[in-house]
């Protein structure tokens, strides 16, 4: 059993026991959280597309972890030109655990 949710901007395919970094999300660690926009959901045997989404499906977890991932450098350089630019970037990000997947 699988499910493909959407939340950041992106897409996932998870299923139960999983753990993944997503965008970051308010909450505090051991917080239930609920993703209800579904976008295909697949039992082992039946596949069930959205138009968009799937209203009967919903995804349950918990979040594990608020923290930041290792920093990229992001470097501008235009060479004869004495033009040089360095910033550092950190992207937040959400350890979730996928508890249940059910259909409604």
């Amino acid at each position: 059993m699988y499910a493909v949710f959407k939340t950041g901007g992106k897409q996932y395919k998870v299923k139960e026991g999983d753990v993944l970094r997503i965008e970051k999300i308010t909450g505090e660690v051991g917080t239930d959280i609920i993703f209800d926009k579904v976008l295909m959901f697949s039992d082992g045997e039946n596949i069930d597309v959205g138009v968009p989404i799937l209203d009967s499906v919903e995804i349950n977890g918990h979040i594990l972890e608020q923290g930041k991932s290792k920093k990229i450098i992001v470097f501008k350089y235009k060479r004869r030109k004495r033009y040089r630019r360095k910033q550092g970037h950190r992207q937040q990000y959400t350890a979730i655990k996928i508890d249940s997947i059910k259909e409604l």
